[in-house]
């Protein structure tokens, strides 16, 4: 089992379920949230995809646009994102940054018409395959303080340490850690000077607050394989659905630090290392009607994805202590290390499914409006395993996360062979109790692009806005508040997209 399960990062300012948990609801939604994606001049519109046909997009979003088509079609986009967070702690800043390139989009599509003079609704249609990477999990954040904390994290240790046998002790994930060198150490003998056999109580030689820095680095992306088909009836109804294969990598390193005064601890360090990878299946389905030649009606379903989930984890320790004799043991303690084993395990992770509809009015020659608007309900998220109990994760999904409705509108105008695109998008804030700190997310994006005979090329830019909350573990008061070191951080990614299209 995860040994995170110790040192977890609860993303709300209260908890009520304190002790169980382990860190695999946070997959729920990390790896349940996509991104508006596609070729560029979909991310241009601000991702509205619903009811806007004949766009490679399709395949993955909404594959009914794939009857559209009249001329079949190879895409290629390219991508550049920079990510910058800045990270507040008591009240001071620190700002990271990543950049990364990307390879957003991949597609070809097959259209195989019938002429309009051929008797029968069906008009043809046309088959797709598309990569596209939905999701891009790269970022470093973390905080540095020149002011004393309000907690230490020997407090959990202890707090977690309570009640357990001594005999048990060391299996106790990061707090095993903690006791194999000496951070906490069993009350041996009671308050009337009684030797405790295999006592179950815990204290630590080391008092007062920690000037406290950590630093996480995270890497990684989702990318969906998709193979889709949409049919036209009439030119008024366009029916599609596509097979999404989902792949998965993440990775994250955490170093945590304290470093006392005037305390038998000089400092001491705790590196976590985690990677994950999966891979799951999806289907799409979706359709498109015209009820007039101007307006176009979406409808879309995603159902959840069905990932199998495997994962790897182990973490170091190191305690500095200033030639302190522990008298208990009879020993004088230096540099004290302790190792985990290397943890691996697997578990399955069903993600919410989504329903969407959008409309697109089109202004004749000179462009169109188009909107969308999505429900996805974040508790609805599930973990299974044979190698741990998931109980408390899936009560935690349920209590922690709820459902958001996402919108987006854009549009694009034509000038002659030139098109010009706007767009903007809405994530709603998927936490339950987050009145603190609004975590919804908000887009802006533009771009242009041409066309010239079976050649197009597009551009866009997009930037995207959000705010999260991050804790390094969780120390409860009496109010099961939780007041271990909170991290305000405030994420913008700028990105930029171009695709090149061909039609022959």
């Amino acid at each position: 089992m995860r040994l995170l399960a110790s040192f977890i990062c609860l993303i709300l300012l209260t908890s009520g379920t304190a002790v169980a948990q382990s860190g695999y609801f946070e997959d729920a939604y990390r790896f349940s949230k996509t991104s508006p994606a596609g070729t560029a001049r979909i991310v241009g519109v601000g991702g509205t995809q619903w009811s806007l046909g004949g766009d490679v997009s399709n395949i993955a979003g909404n594959p009914a646009g794939l009857g559209f088509f009249r001329n079949s079609e190879a895409s290629l986009s390219l991508g550049y994102d920079l990510r910058s967070t800045d990270a507040t702690y008591l009240g001071q800043s620190k700002l990271y940054s990543t950049s990364d390139f990307s390879l957003p989009n991949l597609s070809f599509v097959s259209s195989n018409t019938k002429s309009p003079l051929e008797k029968g609704a069906f008009k043809g249609g046309a088959w797709g395959f598309s990569i596209q990477r939905i999701a891009n999990f790269s970022n470093e954040f973390g905080y540095f303080s020149d002011k004393l904390g309000e907690s230490s994290i020997i407090d959990f240790y202890l707090d977690d340490a309570f009640g357990v046998p001594e005999s048990q002790i060391e299996n106790r994930g990061l707090t095993g850690l903690a006791y194999q060198n000496y951070q906490i150490n069993p009350i041996t003998v009671d308050a009337n000077g009684k030797p405790i056999t295999n006592p179950k109580s815990y204290d630590s030689f080391v008092l007062g607050f920690p000037f406290q820095d950590e630093n996480v680095t995270q890497q990684g992306s989702a990318s969906q394989i998709s193979f889709g088909y949409g049919a036209n009836f009439n030119y008024k109804l366009f029916i599609g659905g596509s097979l999404g294969v989902r792949s998965l990598e993440f990775s994250s390193i955490k170093v945590y630090n304290e470093e006392f005064a005037d305390q038998p601890l000089i400092n001491s360090s705790l590196r976590e290392s985690l990677f994950i990878n999966g891979t799951g299946v999806n289907l799409n389905l979706g359709l498109i009607y015209k009820p007039i030649d101007y307006l176009n009606l979406g409808f879309v379903l995603q159902t959840p994805t069905w990932f199998a989930m495997n994962e790897e984890y182990e973490a170091n320790m190191t305690a500095t202590y200033d030639n302190y004799y522990f008298k208990q043991e009879d020993i004088t303690l230096g540099t004290e290390t302790a190792l985990s084993d290397v943890i691996l395990s697997n578990y399955g992770l069903y993600t919410p499914f989504k329903i969407g509809g959008g409309a697109t009015f089109f202004l004749g020659k000179y462009g169109f409006i188009s909107a969308d608007v999505d429900w996805v309900d974040y508790s609805a998220a599930r973990i299974s395993s044979k190698d741990f109990n998931e109980d408390p994760d899936n009560l935690l999904i349920q209590d922690l996360y709820t459902s958001t409705v996402n919108y987006r509108f854009g549009g694009e105008a034509k000038i002659e062979n030139w098109r010009i695109h706007a767009g903007y998008a809405y994530m709603g804030d998927p936490f339950l109790n987050s009145s603190a700190v609004d975590q919804s997310t908000q887009q802006l994006s533009g771009g242009i692009g041409t066309q010239f005979n079976a050649f197009r090329i597009d551009l866009s830019l997009v930037n995207q806005n959000f705010n999260s909350l991050y804790r390094s573990y969780q120390v409860l008061d009496n109010n099961g508040f939780n007041y271990g070191p909170l991290t305000e951080l405030k994420n913008s990614i700028t990105s930029a997209v171009i695709t090149v299209g061909f039609n022959f």
